[in-house]
């Protein structure tokens, strides 16, 4: 059985960065596949964002790339922007967690993510933060 999957920001900024949760999340990311993995155009913003501030653009834009060349890319339209307000307004999310989810329930994809306010909705997996996470070690 297929399951479609979608990564959040947290988990891309693991991997890409090297983190103490990168190993976590490699399983979802080496295989992923146009046609099983997909990713909002949020989590591009905010991955080249925090990925440029905390290191380089040089590794902000590989890993834009590597996203972009890798998963399909989830537009934000209007029925995308609707559905997420409902979700943000039912589940108190944020903007972006709402566009996650509301992308991840299009596609039918499971969320992996360590954000533990989201590890309590339907269709997210939550890979646990670790002490020295937690603690800023890398």
């Amino acid at each position: 059985m297929r399951v479609n999957v979608l990564v959040d920001s947290y988990g891309w900024i693991e991997y890409f960065t090297n983190g103490t949760l990168a190993d976590k999340y490699q399983r979802y990311i080496i295989n992923a596949t146009k046609h099983t993995h997909f990713t909002p155009t949020i989590v591009l913003y905010e991955v080249y964002k925090l990925v440029k501030r905390e290191f380089d653009e040089k590794l902000a834009l590989e890993a834009c790339a590597r996203i972009k060349a890798y998963t399909t890319t989830v537009p934000i339209d209007e029925e995308l922007a609707l559905a997420a307000a409902d979700l943000g307004t039912k589940y108190r999310l944020s903007m972006a967690d709402a566009m996650i989810i509301a992308s991840a329930e299009r596609h039918s994809a499971r969320v992996v993510t360590s954000d533990e306010h989201l590890g309590k909705l339907k269709g997210v997996e939550l890979i646990q933060q670790t002490l020295r996470f937690l603690l800023g070690i890398r």
